[in-house]
């Protein structure tokens, strides 16, 4: 028997989480499926001006207090991949990496990827020079040059971005001038750090292990020309910003698309199957911004609740106080009331311990708050074994971090040891970049998770979520991945270079320390590489996630599971 819900949103992006807040308001039950951290492509955007009503925030904040008002009105989240679905009856059917959801409504706003150009070196440097993200990537070009690629608002916003870091940026635009709005157009042009070749096309990137020159064509005149990296500099960058691809593909052949992948809807954000409906960059539009996406979230749930409403008459469904299961042959029928499910699970939260020490700690009381009501749920007490070196720069940090946590719960052992103190031990964690936080399982063994460097930023929840998944009960896992994580028969080790603003380096540190923990071949390490500029060095990275396989292979790019296990059997 399994739970039906309402509505099911997939996507928790802008239009995502406005759908949710929406739902939840009218009271459905509404669960959203996240891939990835929430907020889509605002989250990467540092500055949101252009929002009614908001002078200025980051996408970042206003990506997480979206997700704080859904939850506020009693929707779930829960980290999933969706792989197919099946939308053929009343009863909407999910098949996701985690587990089957069922539903009587979807919304579809899994957003679009960035698209690629194809020009020549562009998929041989990607993270060695060539980046998507400026807010992952920026820090990596201080003092350097950088290319923008692109016409639009993206294009536009990120080259601004960029002039924190860079010593100037060069915006190439193949179009005679700007397509995004004319006001941060001239902003871009009047900034005297950034300089624009319109009617302009890159054809070419190479160089050696990193960067070292670009030709580009004038698409008026075919006038070539080329950058070579200046003597003293080591690199330069080149960021691509040139449209999007719709992320539309489990649903190619449930709904209705257009030629180029977009899901069709009405002006209702209905699809051609009823009970489905789709919103934000997921669907064709003329206007791809943030308030267009919340627009779309809106309207999708609106329209959703009134189908809710009608097919929960029509099929006989009560759920003014009681939630709603399935059984075997996906007949919906009434369960326990949330009350008595809210009792039978334990949800009270106790609070986080008194404070054992006067003086300052190292996080603020809310997040002490919010760490502690979280560990308070592991099932088994956890060791964090530092191994630190004194001379580190994070030396006095990060012996804060670990004294304040530690003291959040007593699920959470800490244990301090000095380099060359005990090797031994050094040689049981595999220790061999210091300083280290080796994560041990229960029983003391090694799980074979360590951290380089302090995790916070948005580290801060892969590794509370790689310590709840040592402890138990852990993140769900289908039997289907695990088997296939079981199946690793050989040493494989992972280290992943990250820095602490990357939205999309969690999901791979959490990945690969999944797989650590499940698999005794695995290893998993997570290093900041702004704090370890000799490991970034080696590998020449220039771009996170970076995944280093068996100190060899070397990957870019957020990486599902299942991706990194056909990377490890690639090996």
């Amino acid at each position: 028997m399994g739970k039906l819900y309402d509505l099911i949103i997939i996507g928790s992006g802008s239009a995502g989480m406005t759908a949710g807040i929406y739902a939840g308001r009218s009271k459905l039950k509404t669960l959203i499926l996240e891939k990835d951290a929430p907020g889509g492509q605002i989250k990467i955007t540092s500055e949101v001006v252009n929002y009614p009503g908001i002078m200025l925030t980051s996408g970042e904040e206003l990506s997480a207090t979206m997700r704080r008002q859904a939850e506020n009105f009693g929707v779930e989240f829960t980290k999933a991949t969706v792989l197919s679905a099946d939308f053929s009856g009343d009863i909407k059917k999910i098949h996701t990496t985690v587990g089957d959801y069922e539903a009587l409504s979807v919304i579809i706003a899994t957003g679009a990827k960035p698209r690629t150009l194809g020009f020549k070196g562009e998929a041989e440097y990607r993270g060695r020079g060539i980046g998507y993200c400026a807010t992952c990537d920026g820090g990596f070009f201080a003092g350097k040059d950088v290319f923008v690629i692109g016409a639009g608002f993206a294009a536009a916003e990120e080259a601004i971005y960029l002039t924190r870091y860079a010593r100037k940026v060069t915006v190439i635009a193949r179009e005679p001038e700007f397509t995004c709005s004319k006001s941060i157009a001239e902003k871009v042009l009047a900034h005297p750090k950034i300089e624009v070749k319109f009617n302009t096309e890159i054809i070419e990137a190479g160089g050696d292990s990193v960067l070292k020159y670009a030709r580009f064509i004038n698409n008026k005149t075919n006038e070539e020309w080329q950058y070579d990296v200046d003597d003293k500099d080591s690199t330069f960058g080149i960021f691509i910003f040139v449209g999007y691809i719709p992320e539309s593909a489990e649903f190619k052949d449930s709904v209705k698309t257009d030629e180029y992948g977009y899901i069709i809807t009405d002006d209702e954000m209905r699809t051609n199957i009823d009970g489905v409906y789709a919103a934000g960059d997921v669907r064709p539009k003329i206007l791809r911004q943030l308030v267009t996406a919340t627009a779309d979230g809106a309207i999708a749930a609106t329209s959703a609740e009134r189908y809710i409403t009608a097919i929960k008459e029509r099929l006989g469904i009560r759920t003014e106080d009681e939630n709603v299961d399935v059984d075997g042959k996906g007949n919906a029928v009434a369960s326990a009331s949330k009350a008595e499910m809210k009792a039978t699970q334990g949800a009270e939260q106790k609070k986080p311990q008194e404070k054992k020490a006067e003086g300052q700690h190292y996080f603020d009381d809310s997040l002490r708050e919010q760490i502690a009501s979280v560990l308070e749920r592991f099932e088994n007490t956890v060791t964090l074994a530092a191994v630190l070196d004194p001379t580190h720069e994070t030396y006095g940090e990060l012996v804060s971090f670990l004294t304040d946590f530690s003291s959040l719960s007593d699920k959470i052992k800490l244990k301090m040891l000095t380099k060359g103190e005990d090797e031994e031990f050094e040689r049981r964690v595999n220790a061999t970049i210091f300083p280290t936080i080796a994560v041990l399982a229960p029983d003391g063994t090694p799980t074979g998770v360590q951290l380089h460097g302090i995790p916070g930023g948005h580290e801060i929840n892969s590794f509370i979520i790689t310590l709840y998944n040592t402890a138990g009960p852990g993140q769900a896992i289908s039997d289907d991945t695990l088997a296939k994580i079981d199946s690793i028969d050989k040493p494989v080790s992972f280290k992943v270079g990250v820095t602490l603003s990357c939205n999309m380096c969690p999901d791979v540190v959490v990945g690969t320390q999944l797989m650590a923990i499940k698999n005794t071949n695995v290893s998993a390490e997570m290093i900041d590489v702004m704090r370890f500029p000799q490991f970034r060095d080696k590998y020449s990275i220039m771009s996170v996630p970076a995944i280093i396989i068996n100190d060899e292979k070397v990957v870019f790019g957020k990486k599902s599971i299942d991706e990194l296990i056909e990377l490890v059997k690639s090996e």
